[in-house]
């Protein structure tokens, strides 16, 4: 069993935004793993593997427009299931 489920992806486009700040407030109001938030003050990349997806969507919606938007379950995947 995976400690955190859901692989969530997705992009975050806005004015001002810092990838250090969001990778800051993830780290210490998320519970999950394997961070990537890069990009620039319009545009960030993320990844984040979690168990609550709503809320990495909920905290990046705050920020900007979000799009490209993925949440895969893992625990399907590792069974050979679609994610």
């Amino acid at each position: 069993m995976l400690e955190f489920r859901y692989d969530t992806q997705l992009l975050i486009e806005g004015s001002g935004l810092d990838e250090d700040v969001i990778s800051d407030y993830f780290m210490s109001h998320l519970k999950g793993d394997c961070l990537l938030a890069v990009g620039d003050e319009e545009l960030i990349k993320i990844h984040f593997h979690t168990n609550e997806p709503w809320k990495v969507l909920e905290y990046c919606a705050s920020l900007g427009e979000i799009h490209d938007i993925v949440v895969e379950d893992m625990d399907r995947q590792a069974r050979g299931l679609q994610g």
